[in-house]
């Protein structure tokens, strides 16, 4: 199976790594600066579940990429801010069979991909790992968290969604084929956001806002919102899984962060619109009769964010 990973980045980098450590068909969809330093000191993966140095990883830059022909599968892990121009630079590696696996927050990406490429090669897809790029080119993964979930939008066990399955397994990395893959995708978007948006909002952990008065309360009410958000549009989370979720946002003494937080405290470019503003959109079209003052109280704070690094940056 040909795959083609976008970008070589954090999250596409180590999949991407991974696969090319099995010995997969893998090549790297790079920028020609990423590309240049790529070809001079490999792929560097510092990690705890082992370090790995692809010497010569196979790249190819978007004005190449036709000369490629098309792909089996695009691995798709861009941040939302930059998915129009990725959906531009992989559009040549796309053909009749070619299926796309995006693993973007959020859902509004769908949209994107369907309209370009035609639902019928859009998978669903989401990913949980906790890794960076660091200034040396390296992609440093800070700890054994590392999974992907993948599975056909309309829950079928197609050939292509088993060969994606028998293609991720076995690999440093937890690989899941999925039945429910939309409503898993909601699952996370609703967690996402009540993370991002209470430790964007707040500007602090878990831990430390349930320690201020009202901190528990808060972001019982901000998870409140999501989750209606998510039932209005046919994706209530399960019991189970909203549980889960409750208590991780509320424990006492955690030092979990949204990355959001960690860009913004960074100077970065955020995906406000994607994580926060389109729950909000949806959330007013499907049930106009209910309010969202947490998410809106959300949203203003990373949209003034967005105001400021604009201004400075001018």
């Amino acid at each position: 199976m040909r795959t083609l990973i976008v970008g070589a980045g954090a999250t596409g980098g180590y999949y991407g790594a991974r696969l090319a450590e099995s010995g997969a068909d893998v090549t790297f969809l790079v920028r020609p600066a990423r590309a240049e330093k790529l070809a001079a000191n490999g792929l560097v993966l510092r990690s705890p579940l082992g370090d790995l140095h692809l010497a010569a990883p196979p790249t190819v830059t978007a004005d190449t990429l036709a000369q490629a022909g098309a792909f089996d599968l695009v691995l798709l892990s861009c941040k939302a801010y930059d998915l129009d121009s990725a959906i531009a630079d992989l559009a040549p590696a796309v053909g009749p069979q070619t299926a796309i696996l995006p693993l973007l927050n959020g859902m509004s990406h769908l949209d994107a991909l369907d309209a370009k490429f035609g639902p019928e090669r859009v998978l669903g897809g989401s990913c949980a790992i906790a890794a960076t790029l660091a200034p040396d080119g390296a992609i440093r993964h800070m700890s054994e968290l590392c999974s992907i979930t993948y599975g056909e939008r309309d829950g079928s066990r197609s050939a292509r969604i088993e060969a994606i399955d028998d293609l991720m397994r076995g690999l440093k990395f937890q690989a899941r084929l999925s039945d429910v893959i939309l409503l898993e995708m909601w699952e996370k978007w609703v967690f996402l956001a009540t993370l991002a948006g209470a430790t964007t909002l707040m500007r602090a952990a878990v831990g430390d806002i349930v320690a201020a008065p009202g901190g528990a309360a808060f972001v019982a009410a901000l998870h409140t919102e999501c989750t209606a958000v998510a039932a209005a549009s046919g994706f209530a989370p399960r019991g189970v899984v909203a549980e889960r979720a409750r208590a991780q946002l509320t424990a006492a003494g955690s030092t979990f962060t949204a990355s959001m937080l960690r860009d913004i405290e960074n100077g970065g470019r955020i995906e406000a619109d994607h994580v926060i503003g389109d729950l909000i959109d949806r959330g007013r079209r499907l049930a106009p009769e209910a309010a969202f003052p947490m998410l809106e109280q959300v949203y203003a704070g990373l949209k003034a964010y967005e105001a400021r690094r604009a201004r400075e940056a001018a």
